[in-house]
This record gives C-alpha cells, sequence and structure tokens, in this order.
C-alpha cells in the first residue's frame, strides 16, 4: 500500500514538471540566439526508442527538439506510460537543472529526432554572460509555471466532464491526444473508470473517437462548448 502510494506521488510530480516544459511559444530561445550560440550548442540524433535522460538522473543538458518527436513517460504500478510529447521548439531540462533536481520522468525518441543539447557548464555560462537571455529564459519559466497553475486553477470545482473537455483541448496536437486514460486521470485527480465514463459520453456525442493511447477529437467545437459557462 505505501508503495502504491509512493508511485502515486512520483507519478503525480512527473505530471506536474511535464506540465511546465517549454512549449515552442514560450522557448526563450530565438532563431537568433540559437544560431549566435552554435559553439555552445550540440547536435544529437537519437534513433526511435532511444533515451535521453532517465527518470532519476541529474540532468546534464538541456534539450532542445529541433526535429521529430520526444515522449515523456513514467513507470508506474499500471506500467509506461507516456505523459507528454515534445516536438520541434520544445525544450526540457531547463527547469530541473535550475532547481537541482534530477528528472522525474524518461525522456526517450518517439520517432528518429534530432535534439540541440546546451551542456550544464554552457547553461551556466550561458546565464552569467547574457542578461537579456537570462531573463527571457526566467520569465519563459515563470510563465510556464504560470500556466500550469491557472490551467489547476480553473479546473477546480467544475465538473468532471469540463474538467475532461477542457484538458482534451489544451493537450491536443493536430486533433490528437497522445495520452492514455490512466494519464488524463492522473492529471485530473479522478479514478480511471470516471474517465472511461466521460469519454464514452463524448464519443457517443460525436465529439470524439477513443483509442488504445489516444483520442481523437471529432467536433473541437461541441467540446469547447462543453466547457462554456
Amino acid at each position: 500500500m505505501r508503495r502504491r502510494e509512493q508511485q502515486s506521488a512520483e507519478l503525480r510530480e512527473a505530471l506536474w514538471v511535464s506540465r511546465c516544459v517549454g512549449h515552442a511559444e514560450t522557448t526563450p530561445l530565438r532563431p537568433a540566439d540559437v544560431e549566435g550560440l552554435a559553439s555552445l550548442i550540440q547536435v544529437r540524433t537519437l534513433v526511435a526508442g532511444e533515451p535521453l535522460v532517465r527518470a532519476g538522473e541529474e540532468p546534464t543538458s538541456v534539450c532542445i527538439v529541433r526535429d521529430g518527436c520526444l515522449e515523456l513517460a513514467v513507470h508506474s504500478a499500471a506500467g509506461r506510460q507516456v505523459i507528454q510529447t515534445l516536438r520541434p521548439g520544445d525544450i526540457d531540462g531547463d527547469i530541473q537543472m535550475l532547481l537541482g533536481k534530477p528528472m522525474p520522468y524518461e525522456t526517450r525518441a518517439n520517432t528518429d529526432t534530432t535534439c540541440l543539447l546546451i551542456e550544464r557548464a554552457a547553461f551556466e555560462q550561458l546565464l552569467a554572460t547574457h542578461p537579456q537571455l537570462s531573463r527571457r529564459w526566467l520569465t519563459s519559466v515563470s510563465q510556464r509555471l504560470a500556466r500550469s497553475h491557472s490551467r489547476l486553477t480553473n479546473l477546480l470545482g467544475q465538473p468532471l466532464e469540463v474538467q475532461v473537455a477542457q484538458l482534451l483541448l489544451e493537450e491536443q496536437v493536430d486533433d490528437v491526444v497522445n495520452l492514455t486514460q490512466t494519464t488524463v486521470a492522473a492529471l485530473l485527480g479522478v479514478r480511471r473508470p470516471s474517465i472511461n465514463r466521460v469519454l464514452k459520453r463524448f464519443a457517443r456525442a460525436g465529439m470524439v473517437q477513443v483509442s488504445y493511447g489516444k483520442v481523437q477529437i471529432i467536433d473541437a467545437v461541441a467540446l469547447a462548448a462543453v466547457t462554456a459557462p
């Protein structure tokens, strides 16, 4: 029982951190920055399935996805669960490096993927010698944390149908949500059967199509109407 509670706590931590990774719109490095910092950046290509960093390891570099797709996953009593995917422009590892904490999830390539890596020493040099970039980076971290906090706050007290609909709309990429029902349940702090019942209602209404490990959004307008006050 205690081990299961520990695993649940680890999963919640991993989910929370994964919601705060840098998405392209909040990534602090602009194209000009990447070009200007070429001497500090290493290019690494991963084949599909190859890990970049494992859960529990100290991050040795900040990673920016250049091409392909990375997936963040945790291992729990329910098995391996993908909790988020990173696409070109997304960034990972900076928050853990700034806080001096180990990675709460495994990061590995979902497809053949090219990453831009800034190693710890170069990252510290970057922040120390480029004040404007350092300010943008800290602003980026603040935006990501505020976004995650705002989302959690907005979900509090809402009916489960509203919470699920809002989460699906926020997590979709090209109308596909690559999250298992177990992960959705963990994100919302409810049991998986409750999520399953809501998704079945959405499917019967023609709003989504549910398959193993993902949800296809069929009618985003109708789904958005569920979240309307």
